[in-house]
């Protein structure tokens, strides 16, 4: 399990206790093998996928005992370990926390500056995630509230709309042509469970055949039979399956195992791909999260 950012702190505080200069990768290094952190838990990523977990937690463990003082950058991408580190040391602690670097007024008035209180501080409850652990938390759950808003909106909406917003996704895909194109082609077939036909590309090199369906019920293996029937009466290799419900697993298993490609696309990947695309939604906000340029400062 990888440890949360608060727990590398006294590790990187003794890795760096024989007052040596020390780059930041090196002790990740060091403390993922301490840790016993597995090959998969070291390429774990963050869910921007920018950045490895591990390194980000180690990484802002630093950046917390800089601030209080118990470690110095003495060049680029390089630190050591402080007088006042060493003096920490000394207290033989058993865990460093955040709680422990408020006693130093440096670390304090950097989370004044950075509006970093936790107001269950006195409850000696504190945050395990890192700053960017906590964003992306965030955005997750907002993007997760987001999927369900445009299902409960599709399920509103009449079959005229749904197949105009399936071609309005298409088109945002780049599938198509031009969104008139595609118009007059998806929804217009009905034919042995195929609803249109629409370009692989703006050339119209190949052909995609489609089924949509705002269904409530679980799609199982016998609508995905008769769809790939469909494809293969049509002598077609390539055909997507959108439903607004899910799949059971056999039918996700089917549509693996036929030879003609099928892909399915149920209603969260439905949504998912709408938010991708910017079909039916709008930016409220927009935040850039910015690191420093090292190659900059390089003389």
């Amino acid at each position: 399990m990888i440890p949360d950012y608060q727990t590398c702190m006294l590790p990187l505080l003794k890795y760096a206790a024989d007052n040596k200069e020390h780059k930041l990768a090196d002790a990740v290094e060091d403390l993922s093998d301490q840790f016993g952190l597995t090959a998969d838990e070291r390429k774990e990523l963050l869910p921007s996928k920018t950045q490895e977990v591990i390194f980000n937690r180690i990484g802002w463990a630093r950046t917390y005992m800089k601030k209080a003082g118990l470690l110095d950058d003495t060049r680029r991408g390089v630190f050591k370990i402080t007088e006042r580190g060493q003096a920490v040391l000394g207290e033989n602690l058993e865990r460093l926390s955040t709680k422990y670097l408020r006693k130093f007024d440096e670390f304090n008035e950097f989370q004044k500056k950075h509006n970093e209180k936790d107001s269950k501080s006195e409850n000696d409850v504190i945050s395990e995630a890192t700053p960017e652990e906590m964003l992306e938390a965030g955005y997750t759950k907002l993007s997760e509230n987001l999927v369900d808003d445009i299902l409960v909106n599709i399920a509103k909406c009449s079959p005229s709309f749904f197949e105009h917003l399936v071609v309005d996704l298409l088109v945002h895909m780049g599938y198509g042509g031009s969104f008139s194109e595609a118009a007059q082609v998806v929804g217009k077939s009905g034919d042995e469970g195929i609803d249109g036909i629409i370009k692989e590309d703006k050339l119209g090199l190949d052909t995609i055949y489609i089924q949509a369906k705002r269904w409530k019920g679980v799609v199982g293996r016998p609508e995905i039979q008769k769809f790939a029937g469909a494809l293969l009466g049509q002598k077609a290799s390539k055909g997507v399956f959108i439903t607004t419900s899910s799949f059971t697993k056999e039918a996700e298993e089917y549509a693996a195992s036929v030879d003609r490609k099928v892909v399915l696309i149920d209603g969260q990947k439905l949504a998912s791909l709408m938010i991708e695309h910017n079909v039916g939604i709008s930016t409220v906000r927009t935040f850039e999260i910015k690191r420093i340029d090292s190659d900059y400062f390089e003389e």
